[in-house]
C-alpha cells in the first residue's frame, strides 16, 4: 500500500470557458467538473489508476471536506483524515483555447496547534503497512514549517521511504531528514544551492551535488525536454515524446505518483524513469487532473527512450 499527505487539500473545479476571454466581464462556463484536489490526492489518484492500493490522509473541515471525501469515495480511494475546524478550500483552473490553463488557488483555512498534533500523534497508525509514503504540496497556515521533516523521521523510524514534492522552506527543512526522493524544479534547485542554473549541464550538476547530500533519487523535470534522474546506480535521462498536451496541470503529480508505484514494485532506477515519464505524459494528454488514458499510456511508453550515463 502507498500512503499520500495532503496537508492543504481542496475541491478542484476545472472551469471550461470557450471563446476569447475578457476581463471584467461576465463569463460562461461551458463546463465544470468538480474532484478532490491538492496535489497528494492527484498522487492517490494516479497510483489508482496505476493499480496500486493507496491511502489518503491529511487535513479535512467543514462542508468542503465532507464533500471532498465523497469524491474520494466515488474515486475508490481509501482515505482517513484528520478533521479540523476551518473550511477545507477550493482552487479554480480556467481551462481555454487560447490561454491554455490559468488557477486560482485558495490559501486553505488555519489549522490549529492541536489539530496538528493530533495528526502527528495518529501518523504512525496512518502509514503502519505502507511500501512507500509520498508528501506533497503547500501547508495551510497555521502549520509548523518542520511538518514534513517529522513526517519523514516517523516513516524513516518505520523504514518506509518517503518521495517529497514540494517547495521553498517546506523542501529545505524536508531535505534535512533525508527523504528517498525529491523532484525539484530549476528554480527550487538555484534557491537550495544558491547557485545560478544556466543550461542542462547545470541542472545535472546541481542534481548531482543534492544527490550527494544523502538523497537516493532526485529527478528534475525538464518539461517539454523529458526528465532526469540521479541516483547510486548513475544519470538517467529522458527525451519527452512528441504530444499535444491538453491540460498539464497535475503532471508533475502524475509523476510522482508514478514514481511511489515504481518504487513499490522495486522497478530498477531506468524502469522506474520510463514508467514515470510516460503515466506523466499521459497525464498531460488527458483533460482532467490526475489522470490518463492506459492505451495512451502504453503507446507513449513504447517510444520514450532513457539514456544513462555514469556519475
Amino acid at each position: 500500500m502507498i500512503t499520500t499527505v495532503t496537508l492543504n487539500a481542496s475541491i478542484d473545479k476545472a472551469y471550461t470557458v470557450n471563446g476569447k476571454m475578457k476581463n471584467g466581464t461576465v463569463m460562461r462556463v461551458a463546463a465544470c467538473r468538480n474532484s478532490a484536489g491538492g496535489k497528494g490526492l492527484n498522487v492517490a489518484r494516479i497510483i489508482k489508476l496505476c493499480g496500486a492500493e493507496v491511502k489518503a490522509t491529511g487535513f479535512v473541515g467543514g462542508y468542503n471536506g465532507k464533500y471532498l471525501e465523497h469524491l474520494l469515495d466515488e474515486d475508490q480511494i481509501a482515505h482517513d483524515f484528520t478533521e479540523v475546524q476551518g473550511e477545507t478550500r477550493s482552487c479554480i483552473n480556467i481551462l481555454n483555447e487560447e490561454f491554455k490553463s490559468t488557477e486560482y488557488l485558495e490559501p486553505g483555512c488555519r489549522v490549529e496547534p492541536e489539530e496538528e498534533k493530533l495528526f502527528l500523534e495518529h501518523f504512525p497508525q496512518l502509514i503502519a503497512g505502507s511500501s512507500v509514503v509520498t508528501i506533497s504540496g503547500s501547508i495551510p497556515e497555521g502549520i509548523q514549517q518542520d511538518i514534513y521533516g517529522k513526517l519523514i523521521q516517523i516513516a524513516d523510524s518505520m523504514s518506509i521511504p518517503v518521495i517529497l514534492d514540494t517547495s521553498g522552506e517546506l523542501l529545505k527543512n524536508g531535505l534535512k531528514h533525508k527523504p528517498a526522493m525529491v523532484k525539484p524544479n530549476r528554480d527550487e534547485l538555484e534557491i537550495l544551492l544558491n547557485k545560478k542554473i544556466e543550461d542542462s549541464r547545470d541542472i545535472l550538476e546541481a542534481a548531482e551535488e543534492l544527490q550527494r547530500s544523502g538523497i537516493r533519487y532526485v529527478v528534475i523535470s525538464l518539461g517539454g525536454d523529458g526528465a532526469v534522474m540521479v541516483c547510486d546506480e548513475g544519470v538517467f535521462r529522458t527525451q519527452a515524446p512528441k504530444l499535444e498536451a491538453v491540460n498539464t496541470v497535475g503532471c508533475g503529480d502524475s509523476m510522482v505518483g508514478a514514481f511511489a508505484v515504481a518504487m513499490e514494485k522495486g522497478m530498477k532506477p531506468e524502469e522506474m524513469l520510463k514508467f514515470a515519464s510516460a503515466v506523466a505524459s499521459a497525464n498531460a494528454m488527458s483533460p482532467h487532473t490526475g489522470d490518463f488514458d492506459p492505451a495512451v499510456f502504453h503507446r507513449l511508453f513504447a517510444e520514450i527512450i532513457v539514456e544513462k550515463a555514469a556519475i
